[in-house]
């Protein structure tokens, strides 16, 4: 799971969505990485984000996540106003397990995975803890 923020208390935002993903039903978490400012990607001026990745050990369905991510997000004043915008909080499911999934709300392995050089970096540092 990726967590960004690029608003406000950019930590505190991060460490609230930590808790909170630990405090789902089903649902541990295992492993953080470091956290990692970042430039915004796409095409709206904003501030950098504080980006971090985090790795669940979950019992709920991948929607079931998402639709519980989506309640943190907004529990965080998150609005979905303008894609690639600035945000308080966004948490992407990179990827469950080896799923496959493309719906019209959610894909994963997440589409942006390969590009986003700080995803690989905080991926490749939470494997250890994925094997365990």
């Amino acid at each position: 799971m990726a967590l960004g923020s690029n608003l406000g208390g950019r930590e505190a935002h991060l460490a609230f969505a930590r808790q909170r993903l630990g405090e789902l039903p089903e649902t541990e978490l295992v492993a953080a990485s470091a956290i990692e400012e970042t430039d915004p990607i796409g095409p709206v001026p904003q501030g950098p984000y504080l980006n971090q990745m985090v790795l669940l050990r979950t019992g709920l369905s991948p929607q079931a996540l998402l639709d519980a991510c989506h309640v943190i997000e907004r529990a965080r004043g998150r609005e979905r106003r303008e894609r690639w915008g600035p945000r308080t909080l966004d948490l992407d499911l990179v990827r469950y397990d080896d799923v496959a999934i493309e719906t019209p709300d959610l894909v994963v392995p997440h589409p942006e995975v390969g590009r986003r050089p700080f995803w690989q970096r905080e991926l490749e540092e939470l494997i250890p803890h994925a094997c365990s």
